[in-house]
């Protein structure tokens, strides 16, 4: 098992990470930074407090933070606060049920997702077309992640398909594209952004889209859910999930939506307390992340390169991947995953085996077997690649 070691891992934000300790799970869940940590403990040791209920200088405080919050997601994506809002909840799932569960049928002739997707927008949008006996469509994904326009019809239809993919980290290329015809044929067009916000935001900078629900657990942040909701979405929405701090009033048999008000329209999925020192944490990771990305961007795809270089060369190691990228997918002709997932983990290295909550599509669709899993973060040291290669040769 693990060995105990007092040498720290080389980055410095990471330096609580054990030398023999291989982390590579890091698309179900990124390592949080030592600034990231330090912003929450500052929150709850400095003035932990309610947001937008106090009128004393810590709620004063958690307000201002939680605000710039939202400001920094809108400046990410490059998205105006005229036209979109930031609303937080629990995770990607939560956020698309969320939507889904509160959106009007007018209009809407059917629900279209595509077959590489996480079971978040897969098994959702089931449940929509169960729910208002609408069709629903499936549509097959290329090899590269794009999708093949000149056949896709998206007319009044919802749209819930990802942007870059958790099981080999494919990107949908033409996402621009496809936003754009969904809009021209009347369509809704979701955006489950999980696994782009950490390497790969800048290709949802400008997108219209008519809501992007990300983890931000999943970008160096603490748990928590992310939804940028085009303001416009709103007029289709029936808010039916309700509670504290969504409303400005409540008599005897109706309330005030706070909502109704510009400056409060995020509190429309913000029922009850928030997690305010994981939104605040989430602040301080993405000032990290857009500089970490500058000076570690080149040095992670290297490390992916060569990680996918050496699996390439294994003959009995079939890759799901067609290029090298932070997420590498494969299994072993003749090592069963989960067994190979224990053996590893017996050397320090963490990584995950299974069908990472695509079933429909690796199971069902490309009848693999149980997958292994390696992606890489902005954590992962060089001797974690070379550690990793040894232990799988003396393993395979």
């Amino acid at each position: 098992m693990f060995k105990k070691s007092n040498k720290a891992a080389s980055n410095d934000d990471f330096r609580y990470l054990f030398s023999d300790a291989i982390y590579l799970d890091s698309a179900c869940q990124s390592l949080r930074p030592l600034p990231v940590v330090d912003a929450m403990n500052e929150y709850y040791t400095r003035f932990n407090s309610c947001g937008e209920r106090v009128k004393y200088k810590w709620g004063i405080e958690t307000d201002e933070r939680v605000e710039a919050t939202r400001a920094k997601i809108l400046k990410m994506l490059k998205l105006s606060d005229k036209n979109y809002f930031v609303s937080f909840t629990t995770n990607t799932t939560y956020g698309i049920n969320l939507i889904l569960n509160q959106l009007k049928l007018d209009g809407i002739k059917k629900i279209i997702t595509s077959d590489i997707e996480h079971n978040s927008p897969f098994l959702s949008t089931i449940a929509f077309a169960r729910r208002h006996n609408i069709p629903r469509e499936v549509l097959t994904r290329n090899d590269d992640g794009s999708i093949d326009l000149d056949n896709a019809d998206f007319s009044n239809s919802v749209v819930v398909m990802n942007a870059v993919s958790n099981i080999d980290g494919r990107k949908m290329g033409n996402i621009a594209d496809v936003a754009r015809k969904i809009h021209d044929q009347n369509g809704i067009f979701i955006i489950d952004a999980a696994q782009t916000m950490a390497f790969y935001h800048e290709m949802l900078q400008g997108i219209d889209a008519d809501a992007i629900c990300f983890s931000a657990h999943k970008m160096y942040a603490p748990s928590l859910g992310v939804m940028v909701i085009k303001k416009s979405l709103l007029d289709r929405i029936d808010l039916t999930f309700i509670g504290g701090g969504m409303v400005d009033d409540v008599m005897r048999d109706d309330y005030i939506l706070a909502s109704k008000s510009p400056n409060h329209i995020y509190t429309a999925f913000e029922p009850g307390l928030q997690s305010y020192g994981e939104i605040i944490g989430l602040g301080a990771a993405i000032d990290w992340l857009l500089t970490a990305k500058k000076s570690g961007a080149e040095k992670l795809m290297a490390q992916s390169q060569k990680l996918y270089d050496f699996l390439k060369s294994s003959p009995k190691i079939k890759m799901i991947n067609h290029e090298a990228g932070p997420t590498l997918s494969f299994y072993h002709e003749s090592i069963d995953s989960h067994l190979l997932a224990e053996a590893l983990s017996d050397h320090g290295l963490m990584a995950r085996s299974g069908y990472f909550c695509c079933h429909y599509y690796l199971d069902h669709v490309k009848h693999y077997p149980p997958l292994m899993r390696f992606s890489l973060g902005l954590n992962t040291r060089d001797s974690d690649i070379d550690g990793t290669i040894k232990v799988l040769e003396r393993i395979i």
